[in-house]
């Protein structure tokens, strides 16, 4: 349950259902105040609104309950539609980034993009499905975003694992390090850098490379436009999926069928 999500409509609901006695008031006393007749305060239409009403909702609580669904609804469109701005406003960015890995085939037809933290336990839980999604399917382009937002130890391993880059093992140490247990930090990205012969001190000399904040600078700059508010977060094209739900080699499955079926409706 998200409570901050159900605290606030439960506020929105109260202030409709005040609102709507406000109206119901004020409509009594201009129906039915005579002519010339002051229109003051009327506590006592007043106070039979509200009861009307307070008794209207008790009786019929599924009310709060279909205001509350299309309070939801309404809000999800909002976000929705300015989502499909950020995107198409910075499609180059998200999908075409010089500073961004790409792993799975370069030139597929849909792009999957994904922001990530080494140390998130969602993404490292949603690795597998990410690297069956790219083995099954030959023409997805995963666009790979370092968003090391848990700690500085993600911020170290980040930047390593970006280096390796310019030795071609960054799927390779990208993999490792969301795969084997223990915490992803500068000594752990080392470890593996090693295991896979890179060359360790070219590495750290490469980290430091201002390519390399650039390109962390630009993913944390996407995830703010996007209101991003945690990792894995998906982009199949234009459409969205975030966290590691059970479904998530499905939900991207069908999303990229979809994408190649109908394309984005926005820029991607």
């Amino acid at each position: 349950m998200n409570l901050n999500k159900d605290l606030f409509n439960l506020v929105v609901v109260a202030a409709a259902v005040a609102a709507v006695t406000a109206a119901g008031t004020s409509y009594l006393v201009l129906r039915y105040a005579p002519l010339g007749m002051s229109t003051g305060p009327v506590s006592a239409d007043q106070a039979r609104v509200e009861q009307i009403t307070r008794d209207y909702l008790t009786k019929n609580p599924g009310v709060l309950v279909e205001m509350a669904t299309e309070l939801d609804k309404r809000q999800a469109a909002k976000q929705g539609a300015q989502q499909q701005n950020v995107i198409s406003e910075n499609a180059d960015a998200l999908f075409r980034s010089p500073l961004s890995h790409v792993a799975g085939n370069p030139n597929g037809d849909v792009s999957v993009v994904e922001f990530f933290d080494y140390n998130c336990p969602f993404c490292r839980r949603a690795l597998p499905t990410v690297v069956k999604l790219v083995n099954d399917d030959g023409k997805v382009r995963l666009v790979l975003k370092e968003l090391p937002i848990l700690s500085d130890d993600s911020v170290a391993a980040a930047k390593l694992a970006l280096a390796s880059n310019k030795q071609g093992k960054y799927f390779e140490m990208h993999q490792k390090l969301l795969s084997e247990p223990g915490k992803a930090n500068k000594e752990k990205a080392l470890q593996v850098a090693e295991e896979l012969g890179l060359d360790v001190d070219q590495l750290q000399k490469d980290a430091e490379d201002p390519d390399i904040k650039k390109a962390l600078d630009e993913a944390k700059d996407l995830a703010n436009k996007l209101n991003l508010k945690g990792t894995p977060l998906y982009l199949i094209g234009d459409r969205m999926v975030s966290g590691a739900p059970d479904d998530l080699f499905d939900q991207l499955k069908a999303k990229v069928a979809e994408i190649r079926e109908k394309g984005c409706a926005s820029t991607c």
